[in-house]
């Protein structure tokens, strides 16, 4: 996932890269030099794509210049150059040392936006531990809840519906695993889980045929009808309709929907 930002502030076509060198080893040698090209030096080595570079740059306009208002656009500016280097720990570390520092500055929301997408960018496949999907959820979260009507709230609500589908995976791939185990109590729990907490996934469909298979194992039989026939009037079209009235069929049963039923109460409060 690439991504491309604007940063707002000029940029003054100035770099300048200082080293010095002994017997043993180069080393970056200290030397005071005016904010403004200091910064301008991160800011050029940014766009030349040189993250790394960039982020030192802007740390030197910190340490030598720490009371400027150069310094608190530099720290920020850390942070991004860090996440454009899929560095995302570090991002995420400046972002919210910039946050703990200047919670009033106007560029807060994107601080927090910065966080949350630090974690979204390193979400795996849902085969694996989904701890930082859960983060990047609600990282993005609290960006819509402290600043709804922001540029950033608008793009983490995108985000989110992918950071939900995968937790709804992880649910669904746990399932599976104890329904081919023969644990059917765990596997439903599982299901259900997904039905209630993930209702806008698109795992919902297969969810809903799940619970038939499980609840037939189980001998629930008025609860998988009500879970096929909920199914059917909200996925007709599903290949998992079909396969849940083909089951239903094959033991002599219809997809009816009992109103009293777990999965109907579930889906009248969502829909």
């Amino acid at each position: 996932m690439r991504r491309g930002y604007r940063t707002g502030w000029a940029v003054v076509l100035l770099a300048l890269v200082v080293a010095g060198c002994n017997s043993r080893r180069d080393e970056v040698a200290y030397v005071e030099r005016p904010v403004e090209q200091l910064y301008n030096e991160g800011m050029d080595n940014l766009i030349a794509g040189e993250y790394t570079l960039a982020a030192q740059s802007f740390d030197e306009v910190e340490r030598q210049h720490p009371y400027s208002i150069w310094a608190t656009r530099a720290q920020l500016m850390t942070a991004f150059s860090y996440y454009q280097d899929n560095k995302f720990d570090d991002a995420i570390l400046a972002a919210q040392r910039y946050v703990q520092l200047h919670p009033g500055s106007a560029d807060v929301p994107y601080a927090y936006y910065l966080i949350g997408v630090s974690y979204y960018e390193q979400i795996v496949d849902v085969g694996r531990d989904q701890k930082l999907t859960e983060l990047a959820l609600g990282g993005l979260d609290e960006v819509i809840r402290r600043f709804p009507e922001s540029e950033y709230a608008r793009d983490a609500r995108l985000k989110i519906d992918l950071t939900r589908d995968h937790l709804a995976g992880k649910e669904m791939e746990i399932g599976r695993y104890y329904q081919r185990r023969g644990e059917d109590l765990a596997a439903l729990n599982r299901f259900k889980q997904v039905i209630v907490d993930y209702q806008t996934t698109t795992h919902v469909p297969e969810a809903l045929h799940r619970l038939t298979e499980t609840y037939l194992a189980l001998g629930l039989e008025t609860e998988a009808q009500s879970a096929a026939a909920v199914l059917g009037f909200n996925y007709l079209g599903s290949d998992w309709y079909v396969d849940s009235y083909r089951l239903l069929k094959g033991v002599d049963l219809e997809p009816v929907e009992d109103e009293g039923s777990f999965i109907s109460r579930t889906f009248r409060r969502v829909f």
